[in-house]
Protein backbone atom coordinates (compact mmCIF):
# COMPACT_ATOMS: atom_id res chain seq x y z
CA UNK A 1 0.00 0.00 0.00
CA UNK A 2 1.57 3.33 -1.06
CA UNK A 3 2.63 5.61 1.77
CA UNK A 4 0.53 8.73 2.12
CA UNK A 5 2.51 11.90 1.62
CA UNK A 6 1.84 14.75 3.99
CA UNK A 7 0.69 17.73 1.97
CA UNK A 8 2.73 20.87 2.51
CA UNK A 9 0.89 24.01 3.51
CA UNK A 10 0.47 26.49 0.63
CA UNK A 11 1.28 29.25 3.13
CA UNK A 12 4.90 29.20 1.94
CA UNK A 13 3.75 30.78 -1.33
CA UNK A 14 2.37 33.84 0.46
CA UNK A 15 4.65 36.87 0.64
CA UNK A 16 6.21 37.27 4.12
CA UNK A 17 4.85 40.82 4.27
CA UNK A 18 1.29 39.54 3.77
CA UNK A 19 1.70 36.67 6.25
CA UNK A 20 2.60 39.17 8.97
CA UNK A 21 -0.14 41.60 8.06
CA UNK A 22 -3.04 42.38 10.40
CA UNK A 23 -5.91 43.18 8.05
CA UNK A 24 -8.47 45.91 8.54
CA UNK A 25 -11.48 44.87 10.62
CA UNK A 26 -14.66 46.71 9.51
CA UNK A 27 -17.40 47.62 11.95
CA UNK A 28 -19.91 44.89 12.69
CA UNK A 29 -22.84 44.58 10.29
CA UNK A 30 -25.58 42.72 12.22
CA UNK A 31 -28.29 41.05 10.16
CA UNK A 32 -31.13 41.24 12.70
CA UNK A 33 -33.74 43.94 12.11
CA UNK A 34 -34.25 44.35 15.86
CA UNK A 35 -30.83 45.93 16.33
CA UNK A 36 -30.32 49.65 16.93
CA UNK A 37 -27.15 50.11 14.89
CA UNK A 38 -25.03 53.03 16.09
CA UNK A 39 -21.58 51.69 15.27
CA UNK A 40 -20.51 52.48 11.68
CA UNK A 41 -21.66 56.06 11.06
CA UNK A 42 -24.24 55.45 8.35
CA UNK A 43 -26.87 58.10 7.72
CA UNK A 44 -30.06 56.67 9.31
CA UNK A 45 -32.21 58.20 6.56
CA UNK A 46 -32.97 56.37 3.34
CA UNK A 47 -31.52 57.72 0.09
CA UNK A 48 -33.65 60.36 -1.56
CA UNK A 49 -36.83 58.97 -3.19
CA UNK A 50 -35.50 60.37 -6.45
CA UNK A 51 -32.31 58.36 -6.03
CA UNK A 52 -34.23 55.15 -5.35
CA UNK A 53 -36.36 55.83 -8.42
CA UNK A 54 -33.31 56.22 -10.65
CA UNK A 55 -31.78 52.99 -9.31
CA UNK A 56 -35.02 51.10 -9.96
CA UNK A 57 -35.23 52.48 -13.49
CA UNK A 58 -31.68 51.27 -14.15
CA UNK A 59 -32.32 47.66 -13.14
CA UNK A 60 -32.97 46.48 -16.68
CA UNK A 61 -30.99 44.93 -19.54
CA UNK A 62 -28.26 47.54 -19.06
CA UNK A 63 -26.96 45.46 -16.16
CA UNK A 64 -25.33 43.15 -18.73
CA UNK A 65 -23.12 46.01 -19.94
CA UNK A 66 -19.91 47.32 -18.45
CA UNK A 67 -20.22 50.67 -16.64
CA UNK A 68 -18.58 53.81 -17.94
CA UNK A 69 -14.92 53.14 -17.12
CA UNK A 70 -14.14 56.67 -15.93
CA UNK A 71 -17.57 57.58 -14.46
CA UNK A 72 -17.59 60.45 -16.96
CA UNK A 73 -21.04 61.88 -16.14
CA UNK A 74 -20.47 61.73 -12.41
CA UNK A 75 -17.08 63.42 -12.69
CA UNK A 76 -18.61 66.21 -14.78
CA UNK A 77 -21.40 66.74 -12.25
CA UNK A 78 -18.96 66.81 -9.34
CA UNK A 79 -16.68 69.21 -11.23
CA UNK A 80 -19.63 71.57 -11.68
CA UNK A 81 -20.50 71.29 -7.97
CA UNK A 82 -16.93 71.97 -6.83
CA UNK A 83 -16.08 74.61 -9.46
CA UNK A 84 -13.25 72.66 -11.05
CA UNK A 85 -12.69 70.49 -14.14
CA UNK A 86 -13.47 66.78 -14.60
CA UNK A 87 -9.69 66.30 -14.93
CA UNK A 88 -9.42 67.29 -11.27
CA UNK A 89 -11.58 64.36 -10.11
CA UNK A 90 -11.18 60.59 -9.92
CA UNK A 91 -13.95 58.23 -8.77
CA UNK A 92 -13.20 55.20 -6.62
CA UNK A 93 -14.89 52.10 -5.27
CA UNK A 94 -15.38 53.99 -2.03
CA UNK A 95 -12.74 56.44 -0.86
CA UNK A 96 -10.82 53.49 0.65
CA UNK A 97 -9.83 52.30 -2.82
CA UNK A 98 -8.41 55.73 -3.61
CA UNK A 99 -6.52 55.92 -0.31
CA UNK A 100 -4.91 52.60 -1.23
CA UNK A 101 -4.12 53.83 -4.76
CA UNK A 102 -2.36 56.83 -3.26
CA UNK A 103 0.07 54.63 -1.35
CA UNK A 104 1.00 52.84 -4.58
CA UNK A 105 1.22 56.06 -6.55
CA UNK A 106 3.22 58.33 -4.24
CA UNK A 107 5.22 56.13 -1.83
CA UNK A 108 8.25 53.92 -2.44
CA UNK A 109 8.30 50.57 -0.57
CA UNK A 110 10.75 50.43 2.30
CA UNK A 111 14.31 49.62 1.28
CA UNK A 112 17.09 48.86 3.73
CA UNK A 113 19.40 50.63 1.32
CA UNK A 114 17.78 53.99 2.04
CA UNK A 115 20.25 56.05 4.07
CA UNK A 116 19.60 59.73 3.54
CA UNK A 117 16.65 61.59 5.14
CA UNK A 118 15.29 62.26 1.65
CA UNK A 119 15.40 58.57 0.67
CA UNK A 120 13.72 57.57 3.93
CA UNK A 121 11.05 60.25 3.51
CA UNK A 122 10.16 58.92 0.06
CA UNK A 123 9.26 55.62 1.77
CA UNK A 124 7.23 57.20 4.58
CA UNK A 125 3.49 57.44 5.21
CA UNK A 126 2.52 59.59 8.16
CA UNK A 127 -0.71 60.29 9.99
CA UNK A 128 -2.06 61.40 13.34
CA UNK A 129 -3.13 58.87 15.92
CA UNK A 130 -5.79 58.09 16.94
CA UNK A 131 -7.18 58.41 13.45
CA UNK A 132 -8.62 56.19 10.73
CA UNK A 133 -7.26 52.73 11.51
CA UNK A 134 -6.95 51.89 7.81
CA UNK A 135 -3.93 54.21 7.36
CA UNK A 136 -1.31 52.03 9.11
CA UNK A 137 -2.70 48.94 7.40
CA UNK A 138 -2.29 50.58 3.98
CA UNK A 139 1.29 51.42 4.90
CA UNK A 140 1.96 47.84 6.00
CA UNK A 141 0.35 46.43 2.84
CA UNK A 142 2.68 48.57 0.74
CA UNK A 143 5.73 47.81 2.85
CA UNK A 144 6.21 51.50 3.63
CA UNK A 145 7.69 53.19 6.66
CA UNK A 146 5.17 54.62 9.15
CA UNK A 147 5.44 57.89 11.03
CA UNK A 148 2.70 58.21 13.66
CA UNK A 149 2.16 61.52 15.43
CA UNK A 150 0.18 61.21 18.65
CA UNK A 151 -2.57 63.77 19.16
CA UNK A 152 -3.17 65.42 22.53
CA UNK A 153 -6.09 64.26 24.68
CA UNK A 154 -8.36 66.98 23.28
CA UNK A 155 -7.61 65.78 19.71
CA UNK A 156 -6.82 69.33 18.55
CA UNK A 157 -4.70 69.84 15.45
CA UNK A 158 -1.08 70.35 16.58
CA UNK A 159 0.48 73.73 15.83
CA UNK A 160 3.85 74.17 14.18
CA UNK A 161 5.71 74.27 17.49
CA UNK A 162 4.19 70.97 18.61
CA UNK A 163 4.92 69.35 15.26
CA UNK A 164 8.53 70.55 15.36
CA UNK A 165 9.04 69.25 18.89
CA UNK A 166 7.58 65.91 17.89
CA UNK A 167 8.75 63.65 15.09
CA UNK A 168 6.65 65.17 12.30
CA UNK A 169 8.33 64.69 8.93
CA UNK A 170 7.75 67.61 6.58
CA UNK A 171 9.37 65.59 3.78
CA UNK A 172 7.14 62.48 4.11
CA UNK A 173 5.98 61.12 0.76
CA UNK A 174 2.35 60.86 1.88
CA UNK A 175 0.47 62.36 4.82
CA UNK A 176 -3.12 61.47 5.79
CA UNK A 177 -5.16 63.92 7.86
CA UNK A 178 -8.73 63.00 8.74
CA UNK A 179 -10.71 66.23 9.00
CA UNK A 180 -12.89 66.22 11.02
CA UNK A 181 -10.97 63.70 13.03
CA UNK A 182 -12.19 60.16 13.51
CA UNK A 183 -12.79 58.63 15.98
CA UNK A 184 -13.08 61.79 18.09
CA UNK A 185 -15.22 63.95 15.77
CA UNK A 186 -13.05 67.01 16.51
CA UNK A 187 -13.20 69.62 13.75
CA UNK A 188 -10.18 71.41 12.26
CA UNK A 189 -10.06 74.95 10.89
CA UNK A 190 -8.96 75.38 7.28
CA UNK A 191 -6.49 78.10 8.23
CA UNK A 192 -4.72 75.67 10.58
CA UNK A 193 -4.66 72.90 7.98
CA UNK A 194 -3.24 75.41 5.50
CA UNK A 195 -0.24 76.03 7.76
CA UNK A 196 0.66 72.33 7.61
CA UNK A 197 0.03 72.09 3.87
CA UNK A 198 2.23 75.12 3.21
CA UNK A 199 5.27 73.51 4.85
CA UNK A 200 4.72 69.93 3.71
CA UNK A 201 7.00 68.79 0.88
CA UNK A 202 4.99 65.69 -0.04
CA UNK A 203 1.43 64.67 -0.84
CA UNK A 204 -1.22 65.51 1.78
CA UNK A 205 -4.62 63.82 1.68
CA UNK A 206 -7.28 65.67 3.66
CA UNK A 207 -9.81 62.93 4.33
CA UNK A 208 -13.16 64.73 4.52
CA UNK A 209 -15.43 61.71 4.93
CA UNK A 210 -17.60 63.60 7.47
CA UNK A 211 -17.32 67.11 6.07
CA UNK A 212 -21.07 67.62 5.49
CA UNK A 213 -21.56 67.72 9.26
CA UNK A 214 -18.69 70.17 9.87
CA UNK A 215 -18.51 73.95 10.12
CA UNK A 216 -16.11 74.34 7.19
CA UNK A 217 -14.27 72.40 4.51
CA UNK A 218 -10.77 72.64 3.08
CA UNK A 219 -11.57 72.31 -0.63
CA UNK A 220 -9.90 75.65 -1.41
CA UNK A 221 -6.54 74.21 -0.33
CA UNK A 222 -6.42 72.09 -3.51
CA UNK A 223 -6.30 75.38 -5.45
CA UNK A 224 -3.65 76.94 -3.22
CA UNK A 225 -1.35 73.92 -2.91
CA UNK A 226 -0.71 71.49 -5.80
CA UNK A 227 0.32 68.71 -3.37
CA UNK A 228 -3.07 68.62 -1.56
CA UNK A 229 -5.77 66.04 -2.29
CA UNK A 230 -9.30 66.21 -0.88
CA UNK A 231 -10.99 62.86 -0.27
CA UNK A 232 -14.81 62.63 -0.18
CA UNK A 233 -17.37 59.83 -0.04
CA UNK A 234 -21.06 59.27 -0.74
CA UNK A 235 -21.26 56.78 2.15
CA UNK A 236 -21.42 58.70 5.42
CA UNK A 237 -23.59 61.63 4.36
CA UNK A 238 -25.54 60.46 1.35
CA UNK A 239 -26.85 57.05 2.46
CA UNK A 240 -25.01 55.14 -0.28
CA UNK A 241 -22.66 52.92 1.75
CA UNK A 242 -23.68 49.85 -0.23
CA UNK A 243 -22.88 51.48 -3.57
CA UNK A 244 -19.23 52.24 -2.73
CA UNK A 245 -18.63 55.60 -4.38
CA UNK A 246 -15.85 57.92 -3.27
CA UNK A 247 -13.73 60.52 -5.03
CA UNK A 248 -10.56 62.62 -4.91
CA UNK A 249 -10.25 66.27 -5.92
CA UNK A 250 -6.74 67.40 -6.79
CA UNK A 251 -4.36 68.88 -9.34
CA UNK A 252 -4.91 67.25 -12.74
CA UNK A 253 -1.35 65.86 -12.79
CA UNK A 254 -1.99 63.93 -9.57
CA UNK A 255 -5.36 62.68 -10.82
CA UNK A 256 -3.81 61.50 -14.10
CA UNK A 257 -1.14 59.57 -12.20
CA UNK A 258 -3.72 57.88 -9.98
CA UNK A 259 -5.82 57.03 -13.02
CA UNK A 260 -2.92 55.10 -14.54
CA UNK A 261 -3.06 52.52 -11.75
CA UNK A 262 -6.82 52.50 -11.20
CA UNK A 263 -8.56 49.20 -11.91
CA UNK A 264 -10.71 49.12 -15.05
CA UNK A 265 -14.44 49.49 -14.35
CA UNK A 266 -13.71 50.08 -10.67
CA UNK A 267 -17.15 51.56 -9.90
CA UNK A 268 -20.41 49.85 -10.74
CA UNK A 269 -23.14 51.32 -12.93
CA UNK A 270 -25.82 51.49 -10.24
CA UNK A 271 -23.42 53.28 -7.92
CA UNK A 272 -22.63 55.88 -10.58
CA UNK A 273 -26.35 56.38 -11.29
CA UNK A 274 -27.18 56.67 -7.59
CA UNK A 275 -24.42 59.22 -6.95
CA UNK A 276 -25.43 61.27 -9.97
CA UNK A 277 -29.07 61.31 -8.82
CA UNK A 278 -27.92 62.32 -5.33
CA UNK A 279 -26.27 65.46 -6.70
CA UNK A 280 -29.61 66.43 -8.26
CA UNK A 281 -31.42 66.35 -4.91
CA UNK A 282 -29.00 67.96 -2.44
CA UNK A 283 -31.79 69.85 -0.65
CA UNK A 284 -33.18 66.52 0.59
CA UNK A 285 -29.81 65.61 2.08
CA UNK A 286 -29.22 69.03 3.61
CA UNK A 287 -32.40 68.52 5.63
CA UNK A 288 -30.95 65.21 6.87
CA UNK A 289 -27.64 66.87 7.78
CA UNK A 290 -29.48 69.55 9.77
CA UNK A 291 -31.49 66.91 11.64
CA UNK A 292 -28.36 64.91 12.48
CA UNK A 293 -26.48 68.01 13.67
CA UNK A 294 -29.41 68.95 15.91
CA UNK A 295 -29.65 65.42 17.33
CA UNK A 296 -25.87 65.37 17.85
CA UNK A 297 -26.08 68.55 19.92
CA UNK A 298 -29.01 67.31 22.00
CA UNK A 299 -27.42 63.91 22.64
CA UNK A 300 -24.09 65.49 23.60
CA UNK A 301 -25.77 67.80 26.13
CA UNK A 302 -27.71 64.90 27.64
CA UNK A 303 -24.61 62.72 27.98
CA UNK A 304 -22.69 65.56 29.63
CA UNK A 305 -25.60 66.09 32.02
CA UNK A 306 -25.44 62.46 33.19
CA UNK A 307 -21.70 62.59 33.78
CA UNK A 308 -20.00 61.76 30.48
CA UNK A 309 -17.00 63.55 29.02
CA UNK A 310 -17.81 64.40 25.39
CA UNK A 311 -15.48 65.66 22.66
CA UNK A 312 -17.20 68.49 20.72
CA UNK A 313 -18.14 66.82 17.43
CA UNK A 314 -18.36 68.06 13.86
CA UNK A 315 -19.33 64.66 12.47
CA UNK A 316 -22.38 62.38 12.54
CA UNK A 317 -21.15 60.63 15.67
CA UNK A 318 -20.19 61.40 19.27
CA UNK A 319 -17.08 60.30 21.14
CA UNK A 320 -18.04 59.98 24.81
CA UNK A 321 -16.34 58.76 27.98
CA UNK A 322 -18.52 57.39 30.79
CA UNK A 323 -17.46 58.07 34.37
CA UNK A 324 -17.85 55.42 37.06
CA UNK A 325 -18.38 52.69 34.47
CA UNK A 326 -15.86 51.52 31.90
CA UNK A 327 -16.60 52.12 28.24
CA UNK A 328 -16.24 48.40 27.59
CA UNK A 329 -18.83 47.56 30.26
CA UNK A 330 -21.26 50.14 28.90
CA UNK A 331 -20.71 48.83 25.36
CA UNK A 332 -21.41 45.26 26.53
CA UNK A 333 -24.52 46.21 28.53
CA UNK A 334 -25.96 48.25 25.67
CA UNK A 335 -25.32 45.35 23.32
CA UNK A 336 -27.37 43.06 25.55
CA UNK A 337 -30.24 45.48 24.90
CA UNK A 338 -29.66 45.24 21.13
CA UNK A 339 -27.96 48.63 20.92
CA UNK A 340 -24.61 48.41 19.12
CA UNK A 341 -22.09 51.23 19.53
CA UNK A 342 -18.35 51.14 18.73
CA UNK A 343 -15.65 50.41 21.29
CA UNK A 344 -11.99 50.43 20.27
CA UNK A 345 -9.61 48.26 22.29
CA UNK A 346 -6.61 50.56 21.92
CA UNK A 347 -4.63 52.44 24.56
CA UNK A 348 -5.85 55.85 23.41
CA UNK A 349 -9.51 54.94 22.87
CA UNK A 350 -10.52 52.12 25.23
CA UNK A 351 -12.05 54.55 27.74
CA UNK A 352 -14.38 55.99 25.11
CA UNK A 353 -17.43 54.94 23.10
CA UNK A 354 -18.20 56.14 19.60
CA UNK A 355 -21.92 56.60 19.06
CA UNK A 356 -23.43 57.16 15.61
CA UNK A 357 -26.36 59.57 15.48
CA UNK A 358 -29.40 57.50 14.53
CA UNK A 359 -33.07 58.30 14.15
CA UNK A 360 -34.91 60.26 16.83
CA UNK A 361 -36.45 57.10 18.29
CA UNK A 362 -33.10 55.28 18.23
CA UNK A 363 -31.39 58.08 20.13
CA UNK A 364 -34.21 58.20 22.68
CA UNK A 365 -33.80 54.46 23.25
CA UNK A 366 -30.02 54.82 23.51
CA UNK A 367 -30.32 57.60 26.11
CA UNK A 368 -32.98 55.85 28.19
CA UNK A 369 -30.98 52.60 28.19
CA UNK A 370 -27.77 54.42 29.06
CA UNK A 371 -29.46 56.24 31.93
CA UNK A 372 -30.81 52.97 33.30
CA UNK A 373 -27.42 51.25 33.05
CA UNK A 374 -25.62 54.13 34.77
CA UNK A 375 -28.26 54.27 37.53
CA UNK A 376 -28.11 50.53 38.14
CA UNK A 377 -24.32 50.51 38.15
CA UNK A 378 -24.10 53.38 40.66
CA UNK A 379 -26.41 51.71 43.20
Amino acid sequence: MPEKRKLKSPERFIRPLVRKLNGYVPGEQPQSRNIIKLNTNENPASPSPKVLQEIQKATDSRLRLYPNPTAKQLRSALAKLHCCQPENIIIGNGSDELLALATRCFVEPKSLGAKTPKEIARQTIQYFTPSYSLYPILADMHGARKNEFKLSQDYKLPDKTSLSKGKWNYQAALTYITTPNAPSGAGYKTKDLAKICKDQNGIIILDEAYIDFAEENALDLTRRFPNVIISRTFSKSYSLCSQRIGYFIAHSKLIAALDKIRDSYNTNQLGQIAALATLKDLKYYQRQFNRIIKARSQTSKTLIAIGFDVIPSQTNFIFAKPNGLSAKDLFTRLRKQNIITRWFDTKECRNWLRITIGTESEMEKFISSTRAIIKKYSQ
